[in-house]
């Protein structure tokens, strides 16, 4: 370990740092035994990483840790009490029993939480980074990953989009040679991870992760490179971790002579070394920063240990799922006539002006204009800053919308087709869906899809799938069948602070015309309308299905409510409940396949609350429970 210039003072506050987190998880370790806690997941061996990188950072610069980096909590001086409670799963712990272990972020320590899959953390890295750069701030972002999470594809995805955005952003793999329990190896077939970084045309370096020293000035050094010319870089650490996983994963896949010979690398070790070969810091000094530590760890565990688990009620949990957003009506009397693709246009053209902090990605939307021409235009007056193109990169686009909406961002991420959403999926509904309701985090997302059949696609440009997402609770999912209704929803949508899935019928955008008022108004989402008034039979459904209704309603001069949803989730009950009381009768349409859409759930809803005034079985008409076909005959 080499002689740096450090006062005693900085390599006692070393000393403090590296050693926390290996007298935690000592503690933790006799707690699990004990049954007191069910689990926690182990860096042993790996601390002088995680000190190392976080100290080096500003306490403002935001970390994306994994769930084994329990040094990057310590560091930034989290809790004890809220960790432990935490561990323990109770109403105290940073996400109010909710999450286990390291999955919760605090927004005071600049940490973000992961989830448990794997990868997702990088792509939110990246709306982190892309936030400091377009605040020129100054600031990085340093995101974790391990050996193995460095196989997934947002790890790919990350790279390749953090290259080609220049962002300033340090990604770190902790390479202990073991996804778990699978080899390097098995892994990964090049030398170093310096070479993939090197793939994706970043500065990339490997250093011994185990010396406290290196990797402390190797990332001081990184950033005072990323200041000057703002592109990122890729650090490979080689560490080794002495415990597994988590406890009950064990060591037993570990050769022996390997466990034997990184233990002599153990970082604390041999960091007590170097001091009492360097310096006149003694014994005695240790022994008392290490048992300041431990009686801060007791009475910490002990007020946890008394703490009570969480008393939520039902409301309050229900509350927590999104964030509270008070509508302001905005009314415009003045109207004029637009396609729905134009309203749809306006709306963003209006928001964008209104909303300086309103960033939207997609492929193909800057200079082209995207796919339908919706965003044609937008570049020349935003910016690219602002109308950002991006690699085909769906999964960490969507994730980088979160990051962005953590540093007090908007943003709209336009999937090119609704059905491409799939590749995704993974980053809404476990990522943007649930950040709200594990530890308050923002998730200002709005995620355009155009969606639909009707327009020859075939069966991957053509899906309705907005069934993927009504279940998801943390979503909001928007279908509106009328130009009037589009703008003042999408504009609605963006307003919102919670994330949003935002359907667009393809078919609808050049076919469709209507009165829509001019400048920016709103209308409140989750609120369904009643097209028409009548007394035989209630119609509920919407998008093309709305137009659908029309024609057979004005064909068969049908006395009917008709009811246009626009919004699925939340859906507007009682408006579906009152009508089919009056009426005694109801059809359920929607261009959804039948089994699985969204039409089962609006029939039990009115199972449930009608049923008694029901003079008639509920009917719904969907699709066949095929993929879309190209040929219109079919």
């Amino acid at each position: 370990m080499k002689k740096p210039q450090y006062t005693n003072d900085d390599l006692k506050n070393f000393y403090h740092y590296l050693v926390l987190p290996r007298l935690v998880e000592e503690k933790m370790l006799i707690l699990l035994r004990q049954g007191k806690i069910s689990k926690w997941f182990s860096g042993m061996g790996q601390e002088a990483v995680s000190v190392g990188i976080t100290l080096a950072l500003d306490n403002d610069e935001y970390v994306l840790p994994l769930h084994s980096n329990l040094s990057v909590f310590t560091t930034r001086n989290i809790d004890l009490f809220r960790l432990f409670c935490q561990f323990q799963g109770k109403f105290d712990g940073f996400t109010k029993g909710r999450d286990r272990s390291f999955h919760f972020g605090s927004k005071q320590h600049s940490i973000i939480g992961m989830i448990s899959h794997l990868g997702p953390q990088m792509g939110v890295a990246l709306g982190v980074a892309l936030a400091n750069k377009l605040k020129n701030n100054n600031k990085v972002a340093v995101v974790f990953s391990g050996d193995g999470g460095a196989s997934e594809g947002d790890f790919h995805e990350a790279l390749n989009v953090a290259s080609v955005w220049s962002l300033p952003i340090i990604f770190v793999v902790e390479n202990n040679g073991y996804g778990l329990s699978t080899p390097s190896n098995e892994q990964f077939n090049c030398k170093s991870f310096k070479d993939k970084g090197v793939g994706y045309g970043m500065k990339a370096h490997s250093i011994d992760g185990n010396n406290f020293f290196d990797v402390f000035e190797k990332v001081k050094k990184i950033k005072e490179k990323i200041h000057k010319d703002g592109k990122p870089h890729l650090l490979e650490c080689l560490t080794f971790r002495v415990r597994g996983h988590e406890e009950s994963s064990g060591t037993k896949y570990v050769p022996e002579s390997e466990m034997k010979k990184w233990k002599s690398y153990d970082p604390i070790k041999n960091f007590r070394k170097f001091l009492f070969e360097n310096t006149k810091i003694d014994t005695s000094h240790l022994e008392k920063i290490e048992n300041d530590i431990r009686a801060e760890i007791d009475k910490s565990w002990n007020l946890a240990e008394s703490s009570s688990f969480s008393n939520s009620t039902i409301e309050d949990e229900l509350s927590d799922v999104y964030q509270k957003h008070d509508f302001i009506k905005k009314d415009k009397i003045k109207t004029k006539e637009l396609r729905f693709i134009d309203a749809i246009s306006e709306a963003i053209d209006l928001s964008m002006s209104k909303h300086k902090n309103l960033i939207i990605m997609g492929q193909d939307i800057a200079e082209y204009g995207g796919v339908f021409k919706v965003t044609e235009g937008l570049v020349n007056k935003y910016g690219k800053d602002r109308v950002r193109n991006t690699p085909l990169c769906e999964s960490v686009i969507l994730s980088s919308a979160l990051g962005l909406s953590v540093c007090g961002f908007k943003s709209i991420v336009e999937m090119q087709f609704a059905d491409f959403v799939s590749t995704g999926f993974n980053a809404i509904v476990n990522n943007l869906a649930k950040s709200y309701y594990r530890w308050g985090q923002n998730s200002d997302v709005t995620v355009r899809m155009p969606t639909g059949a009707g327009v020859g696609a075939g069966p991957f440009h053509s899906q309705t799938n907005e069934a993927w997402f009504t279940k998801t609770p943390g979503l909001i999912v928007v279908y509106p069948a009328f130009p009037y209704d589009a703008k003042g929803l999408l504009i609605s949508s963006i307003e919102n602070p919670n994330p949003v899935l935002f359907f667009e019928h393809k078919a609808l955008y050049r076919s469709i015309r209507g009165d829509v008022p001019e400048g920016y108004f709103n209308i409140e989402i989750g609120k369904a309308k009643l097209l028409t008034v009548g007394s035989d039979i209630s119609v509920i459904t919407y998008g093309s299905g709305v137009h659908e209704a029309i024609k057979v309603i004005e064909n068969n001069s049908i006395s009917c409510d008709l009811i246009d949803l626009r919004t699925l989730s939340p859906l507007d009950k009682d408006t579906i409940i009152n009508s089919v009381n009056k009426t005694g009768k109801a059809i359920i349409l929607h261009e959804d396949s039948l089994f699985g859409g969204l039409g089962s759930e609006i029939s039990s809803i009115i199972m449930e609350n009608c049923f008694e005034n029901l003079d008639a079985p509920v009917r719904r008409v969907g699709s066949l429970d095929t993929p879309i076909p190209f040929e219109e005959s079919l």
